[in-house]
């Protein structure tokens, strides 16, 4: 089984949720999509970090 993160209700979901454009995932487990906008910011932040060490010519 997969679950999803809704965005627009806010709630974990399975495959039978929200239209796809709604929802982040797939992810293995209740807790992972649970953790879904934690993880995307925890990643925005680390891509942003390497395009500023790539800008700056550090990396």
């Amino acid at each position: 089984m997969a679950y999803f993160w809704c965005t627009d209700h806010h709630t974990v979901e399975d495959d039978t949720g929200c239209r796809a454009e709604v929802r982040l995932g797939p992810f293995p487990t209740r807790e992972g999509a649970e953790r879904a906008l934690r993880t995307v910011q925890e990643r925005n932040e680390q891509q942003d970090a390497e395009d500023r060490e790539w800008n700056a010519g550090t990396s």
